[in-house]
């Protein structure tokens, strides 16, 4: 297998992470300075999935795009990942995933949406990412379990949070949807909740296997 680094945070447990690319270098979400430090290092494959997002920190365009230029091969998912590989496919970035497609067909755009706070020595989210929250409102809604008028409230109610306070919790205590659903609706998502991110990061991680090998 090539030379390979992923950088990953809360989108994946490292330990599930090393199932699927068990050779791979693992580091933590990527910053400015990372991906030219690894490219310096021979890396030859790089897979970011989380980075930083204070804008004086996350990782920049030019530094990816040295990368690809480079040969390096790029991929992206899940959060960081997803929202540069949006951005730079056309310069041979690969994205993988839901929200790498959401944010390529314009269903989303800003960055709170993949965006949380999170144990940086834990690794564990402290809040969730409003990609999670659209997954699971939409299942939600497929099953009948709220309205399409629901769902459209609570997702407004999102964008009201900023996003290192956004719950499930605090969205629906704050969405005007009825007392029954604000009641019923917590337990189901505890049973029902879908993790975008970590199903992106699979995959991602899926395709950097099935493509390079172990």
């Amino acid at each position: 297998m090539p030379k390979t680094v992923v950088y990953l945070g809360p989108s994946l447990p490292l330990e599930e992470a090393k199932t699927y690319l068990p050779d791979a270098v693992y580091r933590p979400p990527v910053k400015r300075g990372d991906v030219a430090a690894a490219a310096a290092e021979g890396m030859e494959v790089m897979v970011i999935i989380d980075g930083v997002f204070f804008q004086n920190e996350a990782v920049a365009h030019k530094e990816i795009l040295a990368a690809l230029k480079a040969g390096i091969h790029v991929f992206g998912s899940s959060s960081m990942g997803a929202l540069r590989a949006c951005e730079l496919e056309p310069f041979g970035m690969t994205g993988v995933g839901k929200i790498f497609e959401w944010y390529r067909d314009g269903k989303i755009i800003a960055d709170d949406e993949v965006g949380l706070l999170y144990d940086p020595e834990s690794g564990a989210a402290l809040s969730d990412p409003m990609v999670n929250m659209r997954a699971t409102f939409s299942k939600a809604k497929e099953c009948g379990k709220i309205t399409d008028a629901e769902e459209k409230t609570l997702l407004k109610t999102c964008k009201t949070i900023y996003y290192p306070e956004r719950t499930f919790r605090r969205v629906i205590k704050e969405a005007e949807i009825s007392a029954e659903k604000k009641a019923s609706l917590p337990l189901w998502i505890k049973e029902n909740a879908v993790d975008q991110k970590r199903e992106d990061a699979r995959e991602c991680l899926s395709r950097v296997r099935d493509t390079y090998g172990t």
